[in-house]
This record gives C-alpha cells, sequence and structure tokens, in this order.
C-alpha cells in the first residue's frame, strides 16, 4: 500500500506542480504534514542539498522520500511518479503543440499560468524562510519574542544578498560560501 501512495502522491506533484523544481515545494510541504514521511527540517536539508547538486529538486526530493520511507524500490516509484506526468504531458505537447500554440485561448492559458506559477514559489520561498530562519520550537517553548529569530541566519541571509547585488558572481560561489560558514560556525 505504500508504494501505491508514494506512486499516487508523487504523480500529484508531478502533474500540478508547473513552472518547474520550485514549484513542487507547497506540494512537498503537503506531504510533510499530511504523512510526515520527513520533518520539514529535512525538507528545508533537502532544497539546500538539491539546489546545490544536479538535478530538480522535486526528483531528488520525490527519490529521498521514497527512499527514507520504503527502500530503494520506494525511491523508484517516488521518482517514477513525479516524472511520468512531465512525459506524458510534453509527449502530447509535441505532437500538437504547433498546432494549438497560435490559439488566443491557449495563449491566454500559458499568460494566466504566470501569476499562479509565482505564488507556488513564493509560498515554497515562505515555507523555506520559515524553517531557515524563524525559531518557532524555541519561541513556543520559552515565548520570548526575541528567540523567535534565527539571528546567525538572518545575518547570513542579508550579508549573501548585498553580495550578490555588489558582486555578479556565479551562485554556486554563494552556496559556497554559506556552507564554509556553515560548518565553521555550526548554523
Amino acid at each position: 500500500m505504500i508504494y501505491l501512495t508514494l506512486f499516487f502522491e508523487f504523480f500529484k506533484i508531478g502533474l500540478f506542480s508547473i513552472g518547474g523544481g520550485l514549484a513542487t515545494l507547497p506540494f512537498l510541504q503537503d506531504l510533510v504534514d499530511k504523512y510526515g514521511w520527513i520533518t520539514s527540517q529535512e525538507l528545508a536539508d533537502m532544497i539546500a542539498i538539491s539546489e546545490s547538486t544536479p538535478g530538480p529538486i522535486g526528483i531528488n526530493t520525490a527519490t529521498f522520500v521514497g527512499f527514507k520511507t520504503a527502500g530503494v524500490f520506494g525511491g523508484i516509484l517516488a521518482t517514477i511518479g513525479i516524472v511520468t506526468p512531465s512525459i506524458i504531458i510534453i509527449s502530447l505537447i509535441a505532437k500538437y503543440f504547433g498546432k494549438i500554440n497560435e490559439k488566443p485561448l491557449i495563449k491566454n492559458g500559458f499568460y494566466t499560468l504566470r501569476p499562479a506559477v509565482i505564488g507556488l514559489i513564493g509560498a515554497a520561498a515562505y515555507e523555506v524562510a520559515k524553517v531557515s530562519l524563524l525559531n518557532l520550537n524555541l519561541f513556543l517553548e520559552t515565548s520570548k519574542f526575541f528567540s523567535l529569530f534565527n539571528y546567525k541566519a538572518i545575518i547570513l541571509f542579508v550579508v549573501i544578498i548585498f553580495l550578490m547585488k555588489k558582486f555578479k558572481f556565479h551562485p554556486v560561489i554563494y552556496l559556497g560560501i554559506a556552507a564554509v560558514i556553515g560548518i565553521i560556525f555550526k548554523f
């Protein structure tokens, strides 16, 4: 039963996460809340790992969640589940796109998907920021306002944003810098 659930849940994610890997994040967060296969912290770690390694976030996370939940076969099924809708949709688009591309209904449909994709990415950014920049558990324990914030992470976030705006280096450089800082200061 777990195998079917893994396949079906990741099939839904692959089907409805229009806009790429970051658009999968709200759906992945929903899995965290619904099944508890991974924690929010593990999801944040997977985002960090997926952003710094080759491969899409959704596929990397599907493989990790499937493996953690049901072993190697679970990882394979979750990965197949998340890519199957894309294979089907791309095959259909490849066959019919030339015929339907200029139709106003199709153009408007693609145009209106953009705000939805931005909303999904914004929701994902919110979830990542919540896990990375806030200490919700500590705040709930102490009820002290200042314990809500992860000050080291916020400072690192602001410094990296500043450096990215000031110096136009490749994002991998900033990921490397953040990793080294995290190792040194034990984030």
